[in-house]
């Protein structure tokens, strides 16, 4: 059998960042968002059996009351946050709740800051390990990374990571991918602007209407 050297697995990790461990100290910065989080549930506890929206900036920004009168929603998005920050506090931002449903929307900034669509996709199958392990009939819903304007050179990238995303969806009843890249594509296959805050990058009003349509049906 080759013997290969003893430095070579952390060679290897250098090469792929989806092989790399997460750091317990990139978590630190989400501490007093989340510790109010939590003093926000002492205060009005949610009732278990819900839906809960978590993930990035995209879902922090959303105005649930407003795309979803009448209906008892969590948001707990934290912006600039990635998958692997949802994983690191299911704990305490989804299974506290003991939801029925779990909208979930990150991988956006992991695409930007470097991260393959395969981590994209391992990041995301470690969020349904730790939801299913103490909640397996728990049904989680995919939002597609979104294209944007200001990560357009992404594309590319973004969209090799929603298809290996979606075709894990496939393999799980309790699992669904939503696709919301589309509607929100003109017809030269490009980002509606009129669709877009001034940044580029987050959806405005118009913009999450058109989210919000296509995901009112699932939540039922």
């Amino acid at each position: 059998m080759p013997r290969f050297p003893r430095f070579l697995p952390a060679f290897l990790l250098l090469l792929c960042p989806a092989l790399r461990a997460d750091d317990p100290k990139q978590f630190e910065r989400w501490e007093k968002e989340i510790a109010a989080f939590e003093k926000q549930d002492q205060a009005h506890p949610p009732r278990p059996n819900g839906i809960v929206f978590i993930g990035s900036s995209s879902i922090r920004l959303w105005k649930l009351d407003q795309s979803f009168p009448g209906k008892t929603l969590i948001n707990r998005g934290f912006g600039g946050s990635q998958i692997a920050d949802s994983v690191h506090f299911a704990p305490r931002l989804v299974l506290r709740y003991k939801p029925r449903l779990i909208v979930f929307y990150a991988g956006d900034n992991d695409i930007a800051s470097g991260k393959t669509p395969e981590r994209v996709l391992s990041d995301f199958k470690r969020f349904v390990q730790v939801v299913h392990k103490d909640l397996p009939e728990t049904r989680i819903i995919f939002l597609s990374i979104k294209a944007s304007p200001k990560r357009w050179s992404m594309f590319e990238r973004q969209t090799k990571a929603n298809k290996l995303v979606e075709e894990y969806c496939k393999s799980d009843r309790t699992l669904t991918y939503l696709d919301l890249v589309q509607p929100t594509l003109d017809r030269e296959g490009k980002p509606r602007l009129e669709l877009f805050a001034k940044d580029e990058l987050h959806l405005n009003a118009e913009g999450y209407r058109i989210w919000a349509r296509l995901l009112e049906p699932l939540l039922k």
